[in-house]
Parts: structure tokens; C-alpha cells; sequence
């Protein structure tokens, strides 16, 4: 029963902050496309771990990092004037490349379908 109190506070949390980056007005992270994956609030609500998928380069990554973790006590405040809780979590920023390895296999696929080296699987005469 509180395990879905808890995901629905991440989930809540989540968005919360997806919202709050939108605003954040450092140069790092404004200029940048930047999704929020996926939250975990821990279960005394103080900690919210926060996935952050950026698009670009290693470097831009970093710098979106380091720009989201200087902006972190301000984005901790606008999430906790959304999620109305006794205490907003802490936030723990982690890149999560999910998102550009899903976007770099796609290339792949596509890159194979166009060379003709990737079709349907040949049928047997017997199906």
C-alpha cells in the first residue's frame, strides 16, 4: 500500500521537476534538450533521485549536469511548492543515456533497412 504512495509521489515529483527545469535560467541548462526520465523518491520522502536524459554530446551532458546541480536548491524549492509535502526532497541528479542509445540504434536500423542488408525473414514453402 505505500509502495504506490511512494511511485506516486516520484511520479509526482517527476514532473514536478520536468516543469521547474523549463524555467531554470542558466545558460548550461536552458540551452539544451533535456528530458527527465524517471524519479525515485526514497521512502522517508527526503531524497528524489532524478534521471536526466540530455540530447548532444558528452560534453554538453556535463555541462547540463553541472548546471542542474548549481540550480539544484532552487529547483528543490519549485517542486516543493507542486508536491505539497512536509519536506521537499533533496535532489540527486543521474544522466541517463537511455534515450540516445534508443535514438543511435534507431539510426542503425534505419541505416540497414536503406542498404537492403536488414528485411523480412525469408518464408519457408512448407507455412
Amino acid at each position: 500500500m505505500a509502495n504506490n504512495r511512494i511511485d506516486r509521489i516520484s511520479e509526482m515529483v517527476g514532473r514536478a521537476l520536468a516543469e521547474a527545469i523549463r524555467s531554470v535560467k542558466d545558460p548550461r541548462v536552458s540551452g539544451a534538450l533535456i528530458s527527465v526520465t524517471h524519479c525515485e523518491v526514497t521512502n522517508d520522502l527526503r531524497y528524489a533521485k532524478a534521471y536526466i536524459s540530455v540530447m548532444g554530446t558528452e560534453q554538453q551532458a556535463a555541462e547540463v549536469m553541472k548546471g542542474l546541480k548549481s540550480a539544484a536548491g532552487w529547483l528543490r524549492r519549485e517542486v516543493g511548492h507542486a508536491v505539497q509535502l512536509r519536506y521537499a526532497p533533496e535532489l540527486v541528479f543521474a544522466l541517463d543515456s537511455s534515450i540516445v542509445n534508443g535514438a543511435h540504434i534507431n539510426d542503425v536500423i534505419n541505416r540497414l533497412e536503406r542498404e537492403g542488408k536488414m528485411g523480412a525473414p525469408e518464408k519457408e514453402d512448407g507455412q
